[in-house]
Order: C-alpha cells, then sequence, then structure tokens
C-alpha cells in the first residue's frame, strides 16, 4: 500500500468514528439510566453539587473494550 492508500483509509475510519460519536451523542438523552446508575457517585449539598458517574464510567470501558477486541480479532492482529 503505498502513502496515499494508507492516508485515505485512516481517513475514512477517523471519519467514521467521528460519525459514530455524532449518533451517540444525539441518542444518549434516549438512554435514560445512562448516568444514573446505582455506583454513581453524588454529593449534593446546600451550595454545591458533585458527581462521579463511576459506574457508568467502568460500563463504558467494558463495553469500548469489547468492541475494541471484537475489531481486532475481525482484523486479524495478534
Amino acid at each position: 500500500m503505498n502513502g496515499y492508500t494508507a492516508l485515505g483509509w485512516m481517513l475514512l475510519v477517523f471519519g467514521l468514528i467521528i460519525s459514530a460519536m455524532g449518533l451517540i451523542w444525539l441518542l444518549a438523552p434516549s438512554i435514560p439510566w445512562l448516568g444514573r446508575l446505582p455506583g454513581d457517585i453524588r454529593i449534593e449539598g446546600e451550595h454545591f453539587r458533585f458527581y462521579f458517574p463511576l459506574a457508568t464510567c467502568l460500563l463504558l470501558s467494558v463495553v469500548l473494550t469489547l468492541v475494541v477486541w471484537v475489531i481486532r480479532s475481525f482484523w486479524g492482529n495478534p
């Protein structure tokens, strides 16, 4: 593969990734439980609010790890 072909494929993959992120961004408000899982930390005081979505981060990490693993297994890389 010459340099221009590799660059073309790389741009295509990045474009698909950006499109997928945009689609997820649009569909995320329709998933009501996302960001409100039982392991998410929420501390609300009288004048402050602290929120750390720990369980949501762990769930997204597992899902993205599985997606990357499946892509790599189909791609043929060890």
